[in-house]
């Protein structure tokens, strides 16, 4: 084995991402911030497909710890990582590509306390919170709007991914949701709803007793949550080198791999739209939902 390739070397490292980004802008993503809450379905992916992209520094938080329900859909779960906390196996993920990484681990989550120091020195923000972390996705945004933050949130729905980008100066997460202090299934359908509007992964459900907003539980595939992840890394990759068109809320895209289709979605007014409230007034009769 050649020598060079037993030592660790970031420009040798990230070196066959030249040319889709020049050397300058690979230094550039070398020194940018990004911060995930959630490190399960999407959130996990999203570390490692950024790291693999060559940002150098992360903030990632997650309370919970790895069951044999995750294996489905969720990198880091494995029969050695069963019972150990979320954010420590994605950190030694992250760091077995890049041992450079300055990485912070919020393992008690992203509650009221840990928001401040979460978000300091952030330049973007990846949600990779569960589906119906209402709560915790509400001050999370709220925080982002506040602090001039860029946010990404792309849900696998299906074997498909519905994309929206949150940017300073444009509509904000509780602007396009208007989530407000509506009951929790009330949230969830208008999440549903406002992620995509082109509802794509719809009509290929086959047992649609699988999910049920009232128990918190929903359908998944790794397809899903891995499709979320090269299509966040993109809109970051985009906003934090300034290159590439990124439309911000209420623009958005779904894009399902089963369906072989992509539509790009424009909804002013977020779920006040007409055709939102007509379609939350459908779902509210289906009771639909989703898992992270």
């Amino acid at each position: 084995m050649h020598l060079k390739s037993m030592t660790y070397d970031y420009q040798h490292a990230y070196a066959r991402n030249i040319g889709w980004v020049t050397e300058d802008e690979q230094a550039r993503l070398r020194n940018k911030r990004v911060a995930i809450a959630g490190m399960g379905g999407v959130g996990g992916v999203h570390l490692l497909t950024l790291a693999r992209l060559g940002i150098g520094a992360f903030h990632i938080a997650d309370f919970d710890t790895f069951d044999i329900a995750n294996f489905n859909r969720q990198v880091g779960a494995t029969m050695s990582s069963l019972g150990r906390p979320k954010v420590d196996v994605l950190a030694e993920m992250a760091l077995d590509i890049n041992p450079e990484l300055q990485l912070r681990r919020f393992p008690n989550g992203v509650g009221t306390s840990e928001l401040a120091d979460f978000f300091h020195g952030v330049d973007l923000y990846v949600d990779g919170l569960d589906f119906f972390a209402f709560d915790a996705r509400q001050a999370v945004f709220a925080s982002c709007a506040r602090l001039n933050i860029p946010a990404i949130t792309a849900a696998p729905l299906g074997m498909g991914t519905a994309v929206l980008s949150f940017l300073p100066g444009h509509m904000t997460f509780e602007e396009y949701f208007g989530w407000g202090d509506k009951p929790d299934m009330e949230k969830a359908l208008r999440f549903l709803v406002g992620l995509a509007p082109g509802g794509l992964h719809g009509g290929y459900l086959v047992d649609p007793s699988a999910i049920n907003l009232k128990e918190q539980r929903g359908p998944s595939t790794i397809m899903g949550c891995e499709l979320c992840a090269g299509a966040a890394a993109t809109e970051a990759l985009k906003i934090l080198l300034n290159r590439g068109d990124v439309r911000p809320a209420p623009w958005g895209y779904q894009f399902d791999a089963f369906r072989n289709k992509l539509v790009r979605t424009w909804r002013p007014g977020g779920n006040n739209h007409p055709l939102q409230r007509l379609a939350m007034m459908l779902a509210r009769r289906r009771k639909p939902g989703g898992n992270r």
